[in-house]
């Protein structure tokens, strides 16, 4: 039995695929719900300690991440997991590093990197995806970034 998101829960980004991979804020309260299986965390400091599994990505506020092969592999994961599993994106606001994320991960899912900043605009925040450096990263965006 796969045990994924309520496509219908807020921050719930529906990939093409049909994948679910919420995307949220830290520094607001845990949504009720389900916890997550998975997440990744971009921030640029250690994030605090989750009950479930997780992964760092050193990514500061308003920038690129610190290393792309870590970060390429890291957004792999959450896609490949969002198949079966309740995955998460998250960053302090919820908006510019985690939109950037999940328009990285629809690139993964097949949508044309040219058009994954307006999918994550349309489909999970119309302010996802905070700076121009942030869309030319995802416009570069695959899996050899």
């Amino acid at each position: 039995m796969i045990d994924t998101w309520d496509a219908d829960a807020p921050g719930i980004l529906r990939l093409p695929s049909g994948r679910l991979v919420r995307g949220r804020g830290l520094r607001r309260p845990l949504p009720d719900g389900p916890l997550p299986d998975f997440a990744v965390y971009l921030l640029g400091r250690t994030p605090p300690p989750v009950q479930w599994d997780s992964r760092w990505v050193r990514w500061p506020d308003f920038a690129l991440p610190r290393d792309r092969r870590d970060t390429v592999d890291a957004l792999g994961e959450v896609w490949r997991r969002a198949a079966s599993e309740r995955v998460e994106v998250a960053c302090g606001g919820g908006r510019g590093r985690t939109g950037t994320a999940l328009a990285c991960i629809a690139v993964l899912d097949g949508v044309p990197a040219k058009d994954a900043v307006a999918f994550v605009r349309q489909h999970y925040h119309r302010h996802a995806v905070e700076t121009p450096w942030q869309r030319r990263y995802v416009g570069r965006f695959t899996t050899a970034s």
